[in-house]
């Protein structure tokens, strides 16, 4: 696995940087600083949803780092593939000293390596690197150092240590109240196809959770928001709460206020087909509780 050398990939015009940049709400920083990096991946964090609403509806979008991009700053989200690969192409285009890896998000302790179905990135600034990850939902609000320890970003407590699995990698352990127990990734950088068989599997298989029921996410430096369904779940420092947003306008309504969502491609008919899925899987949902 090898990342291509910069003048192999697409680069994005200034319009394009403008645009993404306009969506972060952030202006052009001068210089590749730690500052600038923080800057950049709480904005991203804040106003770009994790979401898998295309794939819901049975259209996935691709995972071309320039198309990312481009649509993120048309008003989407996007799951991993999409939000990091968008943010690298945005930080190296910057000047950061950006690398992407092959990496596996999972469930359980036992479950470990690089599985593919993540990519990760870490961003060198002078002698010190940090995972840089926009694409694990509940997960960080700032980069995290790439140093053993612990560290309390809001509500969440999270973990740093190398990875067993794979030498030269680390671990990500997440919050133990999170969605997923841990991440790790590959130390060698991965170019786009590596991630293509997985990208294939999670947006198209029937047994994919994103194809399976909608998931929508964002944080910030004191909450998280989930909607799953019509189920949306805030956790901040006074714990978890979880209601049912009942009504299309709700809906609607918390994916645009909330989640930042504006996507220009979702029209009336997406929207009418959106809502009567998400209640019949929702519906499905209530019945396993009851049963």
């Amino acid at each position: 696995m090898t990342t291509p050398p910069v003048a192999d990939r697409a680069r994005p015009t200034d319009a394009d940087m403008a645009g993404y940049l306009r969506r972060l709400g952030v202006e052009r920083p001068q210089q590749p600083t730690v500052d600038a990096l923080f800057a950049l991946h709480r904005a991203q964090i804040e106003r770009v949803a994790y979401e898998n609403i295309d794939t819901y509806l049975g259209r996935p979008a691709g995972i071309d780092e320039l198309l990312s991009l481009r649509r993120i700053a048309a008003g989407h989200g996007g799951y991993c593939y999409q939000a990091n690969g968008a943010l690298g192409l945005l930080l190296r285009t910057l000047g950061f000293d950006v690398t992407r890896h092959y990496a596996g998000v999972h469930a359980t302790p036992e479950a470990e390596g690089a599985r593919g179905n993540h990519l990760a990135l870490t961003v060198r600034i002078g002698d010190q690197e940090w995972l840089v990850d926009a694409g694990l939902g509940d997960g960080i609000h700032e980069p995290l150092p790439l140093v053993a320890g612990s560290y309390r970003q809001g509500p969440t407590t999270f973990r740093m240590a190398p990875s067993t699995a794979e030498p030269g990698g680390w671990r990500f352990h997440h919050d133990p109240a999170g969605g997923f127990h841990h991440m790790e990734y590959d130390p060698r950088p991965a170019g786009t196809s590596a991630f293509d068989g997985e990208h294939t599997r999670l947006t198209t298989s029937p047994e994919s959770g994103f194809v399976k029921s909608p998931v929508v996410a964002r944080r910030d430096a004191t909450g998280i928001d989930v909607l799953r369904g019509r189920v949306l779940r805030h956790t901040d420092a006074d714990g978890t709460s979880e209601h049912e947003l009942a009504t299309p306008a709700a809906w609607f309504e918390a994916l645009h206020d909330l989640f930042h969502l504006a996507p220009r491609t979702l029209t009336d008919d997406d929207r009418a087909e959106l809502w009567a899925r998400v209640t019949r899987s929702h519906q499905a949902w209530l019945a396993t509780r009851t049963a």
